[in-house]
C-alpha cells in the first residue's frame, strides 16, 4: 500500500473515530463514567483528533520518499493507536469494575512514540540547517 494513501486513510479514519468517540463520551459514557474517567477518555479523543489532522496535513505535504518521512508517519499512526486506544480500554474497563491493568504501560509507550514522531518531524524541518 502506498504510504501517502495509508497516511491520508489513517488520518481520515482517526478523525472519523475521534468524532464518534467524542460524541459517545459526551452522551453515553457521561452516565457511567466518573469525572476523572471522562477527562481521561476526552484526552484520548483530543490526542486522536490532533494526530488525525497531522496525518492529513502530512499526507498532502510530504512525498514519503525518505525513510525519515516514513518513520514520522508510522510513529504518528502507531503512537496514536497505542496512546488513545489504551486510554479508551482503561477507562471503559474501569467503569465496569474490571480495569485492564495491562494497558497501563501501553499509554506512555504510545506517548513516547508520538514524541519520537514530533521530534523527527522537527528534525526534518531543521535538519538541513544543522
Amino acid at each position: 500500500m502506498e504510504t501517502i494513501f495509508l497516511v491520508q486513510f489513517m488520518g481520515a479514519l482517526y478523525g472519523l473515530l475521534a468524532v464518534i468517540f467524542g460524541a459517545f463520551g459526551a452522551h453515553a459514557l457521561k452516565k457511567s463514567f466518573t469525572e476523572e474517567q471522562l477527562k481521561s477518555f476526552e484526552t484520548g479523543v483530543k490526542y486522536q483528533m490532533y494526530h488525525a489532522l497531522v496525518l492529513i496535513v502530512l499526507g498532502f505535504n510530504l512525498g514519503f520518499n525518505t525513510a525519515l518521512e516514513n518513520y514520522i508517519a508510522n510513529c504518528f499512526i502507531i503512537g496514536t493507536f497505542l496512546f488513545s486506544f489504551s486510554i479508551y480500554g482503561l477507562t471503559l474497563s474501569a467503569s465496569k469494575g474490571r480495569k485492564w491493568r495491562f494497558l497501563g504501560p501501553i499509554t506512555p509507550i504510545g506517548g513516547l512514540v508520538l514524541v519520537a514522531g514530533w521530534g523527527m518531524l522537527l528534525y526534518s524541518f531543521i535538519g538541513n540547517l544543522i
